[in-house]
């Protein structure tokens, strides 16, 4: 049985993944022999997987102040130490995510954790989410639409960090305020992306609300069904795999005939910048501290 074939980044994907320009890659390389490409039969530059977890490293240790003609007289194991001693700086959001990227990469749990756990110690799960897990999805959004990354590494991260939010989640105390609401959250059908709806099931529960979840892509007749039956006090939900303003229109329009009065919250959303007419029930969240205020 024949072997996958190695993973092979072009320039561009390194640029995206490392965060350093294409042109300064060629310099490093030029000058102090960093990487070193593959060549095609048509001369074409690629980069294997190694090379670029030599970058991603290099890059971090760049982005912390080192001279790149200092990194390279360092051993590899002296590099990766360094690199783990800076991604422990929870200070420092951009390093982590930085350093998410490369667990991501090396499908590196262990690392992954590290620096999830020590951010949340120093900082909370909550603001970890906002500073270092949220940018950190942003820039995996942008890596999955160029094909920087594969499914299988971005199954893993995504995977990972909602195992996260569950625990969060369970961990909560339990108790609701007296003037508790009930919030029902889903995903309409074909939407698949449930991370954000996960972390504001634990805002909303964390705030001492009710929430009722039901996850990734429900027929329009169940939710029907469930509110029917649960009779909640309003919905949340997210729009993210649906780009065309029509689109977003007629599956708003959908759900609302299901919701009828009841408030819409669309959260994890940019299509508040589409001008077009929302049905009256539903509200666009600017942020999370937006949604945040609404509870």
């Amino acid at each position: 049985m024949n072997s996958a074939p190695a993973a092979q980044y072009s320039i561009k994907d390194l640029e995206r993944l490392s965060g350093v320009k294409a042109h300064t890659i060629r310099m490093w390389e030029q000058r102090y022999n960093l990487l070193t490409p593959l060549r095609s039969d048509t001369n074409i530059r690629n980069y294997s997987g190694d090379e670029l977890r030599k970058l991603l490293n290099v890059a971090v240790l760049n982005q912390k102040g080192l001279r790149i003609s200092d990194i390279v007289k360092m051993s590899p194991d002296e590099i990766n130490a360094r690199v783990v001693e800076f991604t422990s700086d929870f200070g420092d959001h951009r390093v982590q995510v930085e350093g998410l990227v490369i667990a991501m990469i090396d499908l590196d749990e262990a690392r992954f954790n590290h620096i999830l756990a020590g951010s949340a110690l120093r900082i909370g799960f909550e603001n970890t989410m906002l500073q270092v897990i949220y940018p950190f999805f942003k820039k995996v959004g942008v890596l999955w639409l160029t094909g920087s990354i594969n499914a299988a590494q971005e199954h893993f991260i995504s995977n990972l960090i909602r195992q996260k939010l569950v625990v969060a989640i369970d961990s909560l105390p339990g108790q609701r305020r007296p003037d508790a609401r009930t919030f029902l959250l889903f995903l309409p059908e074909g939407e698949l992306h449930e991370m954000g709806l996960l972390f504001h099931s634990y805002l909303i529960q964390r705030a001492g609300h009710k929430v009722i979840y039901l996850g990734q892509s429900v027929p329009l007749k169940d939710l029907e069904e469930v509110i029917r039956i649960q009779k909640p006090d309003e919905c949340v939900t997210a729009l993210l795999s649906y780009n065309a303003r029509e689109d977003i229109e007629a599956v708003l329009r959908a759900i609302v005939k299901v919701t009828g009065e009841l408030p819409v919250h669309v959260v994890n959303s940019f299509q508040r910048d589409f001008s077009f007419d929302a049905p009256s029930t539903v509200h666009f969240s600017e942020s999370v501290q937006d949604f945040k205020t609404a509870l």
